[in-house]
């Protein structure tokens, strides 16, 4: 609130561009939830995917279990650490998304359109950690 006119004016802090990396931190934790669960169900049910044969980044699934939920662990304190407003947490966070979306684009044989869902919302959360790093 202006102390002159008594209105209420938005300062720096009150934008949204203030808001962006709040939007990033929240989806890339829950992200990282998402991607322990599945981790977690490759671990302990090696039965929950089907194996595509042939296929190129053929491993086993146990491995990409714990591939799964190590990403999902990390993800999951890089985006408490955004939201905690680390500065070293939003260049980690765009890190930590891509490597989640090649991630996911190698296990597109196990589950497609899951694979494909995690990919455009790893591209949303490093819009969104980038567009803030890039201001100055």
């Amino acid at each position: 609130m202006s102390r002159t006119t008594g209105v209420y004016e938005p300062t720096a802090e009150d934008t949204w561009e203030n808001d962006v990396p709040v939007f990033g931190g929240t989806v890339l934790a829950t992200v990282g939830l998402f991607q322990l669960f599945e981790g977690l169900s490759a671990i302990l049910n090696d039965q929950v995917y089907v194996a595509t044969r042939n296929y190129v980044y053929e491993f086993n699934l146990t491995t990409w279990g714990w591939v799964h939920l190590l990403m999902g662990a990390v993800a999951i304190g890089v985006g408490i650490a955004i939201l905690m407003r680390q500065t070293w947490a939003m260049a980690v966070g765009i890190l930590i998304a891509s490597l989640s979306a090649i991630m996911q684009f190698l296990f597109i044989p196990w589950q497609p359109i899951w694979a494909m869902a995690i990919i455009a919302i790893d591209v949303a959360v490093i819009w969104s950690l980038s567009s803030k790093l890039s201001q100055p």
